[in-house]
């Protein structure tokens, strides 16, 4: 080699001579055995160049008439300057015990789409980075560099376009990895991409669409570690039309696609599942593997020391992908491990970390939230998995279950988890559900706001059944569901459902939903797409059989869908929409069918004058009342044929209700909202009942929440007038019998009842004396629960005995008060203080025992 880069393009970015040898094997030869070969100093940073490379051969193995099959083996490929096998338009190699190391580009490369059934068996692809052949080689520096192929005006995003830089480059799924192994990649070190039409040479060898729907190969017993971006990806397409002016991106440049594998490749036969086998993933800086796909399967495999160990992602853009779930099972999810790493001078972030507070390697930055399991959108089954050593540190929300950051798009409530087993995981790092600040952004992406999961045996909340949902989400929230402060979630029972409701004309509102039942916490929705597209897409989890009102911050849209999600046959919401005096309607009901493309119109709403018609509502018509003092139009939304499984619609396609309006010009923003209500507001109803905490002996742990409830009220029922207040610790309930102040003591190691001591309220002066002094002669670590029963006494040093326990120092005190606290050198998350004049009342859980989180 020449002792510097001379002569190309490529000097811009290295400084070394990147002109090596390489072998090519073209079309029609006899026979073609590669074994026992060091290749060093190969490839060229030029198309077409490199240390082996079979440039559209077809089928190379007995379907093309060899035999024995064409295979490359025992090879040792290394300071190469140019990939290290390339698999150009040719099926059937076996390329097997091959070593890669210190490449630039994609090093084991299939090239246009065509390329299947070739298998990777046994080869390990180490040090592998940027080259500037592709886009999708490129760094950032060399994507906003090398512009050539894109229209004029064109400015990089390099974490789109670009910076995909994988050991291992699999352009059809149909391919075999067997065995192999992918460390040191400058970016990810297996990806899955997908090409909607065959590039290059191969142009016209397949239907558009082709490897999108085709079956994955065998994926079995491959692994991935030290890698920058990811361990493993399965997701977006290469760019197969060239720049124009309305896309200027140049030719096979990343962009978005989506995975959904079907028998023959036909999305009109039966899915076959994407199989994973026994990966292993470690040390990744930010994924163990980002999976998006339908129907994408886990099977024993094993994440640990990822930034996030998975993260499954649905097949499609509804409705394009109905009916698939991805699904892990039999998998050990490992959050900081006893394997430190090793400090060197090029560690990107080096830091303390674990529980045992370490030096060790971490994902991205110290305080990034470390998550086994990332829920992005679903539907997703969890089955049979354990966490370990996931532990949140004060400045870092680690947690076994976590939900992807600043996300605009679904959460569905068909998202189930089932046998979970955690270990050395401190029952507040189980889930988070997140909070505004670092890493989080201010949680006001559309898909922050509406996350759930279902904890089908309780093996996660400890409540089987139950829904974890966000806890500000008063969509699905009843009076009955329980607080998870630590978690930032609430513990719910229900029959959730999703609508999606798309808007045109304007497409850039944002828009308010509103429960009857709760008509002073509306939920705030953006739209899950970017305020320039030409419609708008909004998709709350709702809770069904209830009633809502949705408001807009600008005049209504003139044309409004609502798409009914996971509603089964009979299901159903009532909605009213907001609109300005003066506008007139159509509504039809129709199905959509998501293969063909199809739309079936099934009924015409009639306009009625009595309100309570709107509920009867039958296949080929329905009834629409518009309110004329609050303009309210109000519909009822009902499913009226079955739903499969995990399909978002029915058998029959997407039920839909679609309202087009005629707007007065000039009209003021839609907002009904001091005209609906207090008119529409409903009596919480708790339609679900909540199920029972499951009892300590099938919990197999000293750890366990302890379920407090309390309640501090005014009757007023008839001729009664007095005064109730209570509590009751994991079922045991205790009354209060007299006015005044009630503490109950629990110990915070193990959750057991220790006593109540009551102090009356007759001496104004005496309560806030003997209070503190009781207070002060406490144990550390005792949990310190508070009713009141009468008129409180708000005056005098209240406050300042309770700050012991955690409460504020400017709380001002009302009539009723209800207080979970706690006597220690720390405040928990879970302390929580409510006052009122009339009624207060807190459900919750806290974790038992209590400790105090270690600070990073």
């Amino acid at each position: 080699m020449e002792p510097g880069c001379y002569g190309t393009e490529a000097c811009k970015f290295f400084d070394f001579d990147t002109f090596g040898g390489h072998l090519k094997v073209e079309r029609g030869f006899r026979a073609m055995h590669v074994s026992g070969v060091e290749l060093q100093h190969m490839g060229q940073q030029s198309m077409g160049h490199y240390p082996v490379h079979f440039h559209m051969n077809g089928d190379v193995d007995e379907r093309g008439g060899y035999d024995p099959p064409t295979a490359v083996g025992n090879l040792s490929i290394h300071h190469s300057f140019s990939r290290c096998v390339t698999i150009h338009g040719s099926n059937g190699l076996l390329v097997k015990n091959v070593v890669g190391y210190d490449t630039l580009g994609h090093c084991f490369f299939t090239e246009d789409g065509p390329e299947e059934r070739n298998t990777f068996d046994h080869c390990l692809g180490l040090m592998v980075r940027a080259g500037t052949l592709l886009p999708s080689d490129r760094d950032s520096n060399m994507c906003r560099n090398i512009t050539s192929g894109a229209f004029p005006g064109y400015v990089a995003n390099p974490r789109q376009d670009c910076s995909a830089t994988s050991t291992f480059w699999i352009a059809n799924p149909n391919n075999n990895l067997i065995n192999c192994a992918a460390a040191g990649s400058e970016e990810t070190g297996f990806w899955y991409i997908f090409h909607h039409v065959p590039t290059g040479p191969s142009e016209g060898m397949y239907f558009p669409g082709r490897t999108e729907h085709t079956p994955m190969g065998q994926f079995i017993n491959n692994r991935a570690h030290s890698n920058y971006r990811a361990g493993m990806i399965l997701d977006n397409g290469v760019k197969t039309t060239k720049a124009n002016d309305k896309d200027k991106r140049p030719y096979l440049s990343l962009v978005g696609a989506r995975y959904g594998p079907h028998q023959d490749a036909d999305p009109f036969k039966p899915r076959v599942p994407a199989l994973i086998h026994h990966f292993v993933a470690y040390k990744n800086q930010d994924h163990g593997a980002w999976l998006r796909g339908g129907d994408v399967w886990l099977d024993e495999c094993q994440f640990a020391d990822n930034g996030i160990g998975l993260t499954l992602a649905s097949g499609g853009t509804f409705p394009d992908d109905d009916g698939s779930r991805q699904e892990v099972k039999n998998t050990l999810f490992v959050g900081e491990s006893d394997n430190h790493g090793m400090a060197e001078p090029d560690n990107r972030v080096w830091g303390t970390g674990g529980a045992d507070l370490s030096g060790r390697t971490m994902p991205r930055g110290l305080d990034f939230p470390i998550r086994g399991m990332q829920i992005y959108d679903g539907p997703i089954k969890v089955h049979n998995c354990t966490f370990r050593k996931y532990v949140a540190l004060e400045g870092r929300h680690t947690s076994a279950f976590g939900f992807r950051l600043n996300n605009s798009w679904q959460s569905c409530p068909n998202n189930n988890v089932t046998d979970i087993t955690f270990d050395q995981v401190p029952i507040t790092s189980r889930v988070f559900f997140g909070e505004p600040g670092p890493w989080f952004s201010k949680m006001q992406m559309d898909g922050d706001k509406t996350t759930i999961f279902h904890d089908v045996d309780g093996s996660v909340s400890e409540f089987p059944g139950a829904f974890l949902v966000k806890q500000d989400n008063w969509l699905l929230r009843h009076p009955d569901c329980i607080d998870v402060p630590d978690w930032r979630a609430a513990i719910c029972s229900g029959h959730y459902a999703q609508i999606y409701i798309q808007t045109r004309n304007p497409a850039n509102l944002n828009m308010r939903m509103v429960k009857n039942e709760y008509p002073d916490r509306p939920l705030l929705l953006e739209g899950a797409l970017g305020k320039r597209k030409h419609y708008q897409q909004f998709q709350p989890v709702i809770t069904l059989a209830k009633g809502y009102t949705v408001h807009w911050d600008q005049p209504a849209p003139a044309e409004v869908t609502v798409w009914i999600i996971n509603f089964n046959r009979n299901d159903w919401i009532n909605v009213g929409f907001c609109y300005p005096p003066g506008t007139t309607f159509t509504v039809i009901s129709d199905i959509h069918n998501r293969l063909t493309k199809e739309t079936r119109k099934t009924g015409v709403f009639l306009r009625t004058m009595q309100r309570e018609k709107v509920n009867h509502s039958h296949l080929a018509r329905g009834y629409y009342y518009l309110e004329p003092d609050t303009g309210l139009l109000f519909v009822t939304v009902k499913a009226h044929n079955d739903r499969d499984g995990f399909a978002f619609c029915s058998t029959k396609g997407c039920e839909r209700v679609k309202i087009t309006a005629a707007i007065p010009k000039g009209s003021p923003p839609s907002d009904c909202m001091a005209r609906a209500y207090p008119r529409h507001a409903e009596l919480p109803i708790v339609d679900v009942p909540m199920p029972r905490k499951l009892p300590m002996a099938r919990l197999h742990s000293r750890e366990h929440f302890l379920e407090i409830k309390m309640e501090s009220y005014n009757t007023r029922f008839f001729h009664i007038k007095e005064d109730f207040a209570y509590i009751e610790v994991n079922g045991r309930k205790l009354y209060q019998p007299e006015d005044g102040v009630m503490l109950t003591i629990v110990d915070g190691q193990e959750g057991r009842l220790v006593e109540s001591k009551s102090f009356r309220n007759t001496i104004l002066q005496g309560i806030p004396t003997q209070l503190d002094n009781y207070i002060s002669g406490l144990d550390d670590g005792s949990i310190v629960i508070v009713t009141s029963k009468g008129r409180l006494v708000t005056r005098g040093a209240w406050t300042k005995a309770l700050e012991r326990l955690g409460v504020d120092k400017s709380l001002k005190l009302k009539d009723k008060l209800a207080l979970v606290g706690f006597k220690g050198p720390f405040r928990p998350d879970w302390v929580r203080v409510e006052v009122s004049e009339e009624r207060v009342k807190i459900h919750q859980v806290l974790p038992i025992p209590v400790v105090q989180k270690t600070k990073l």
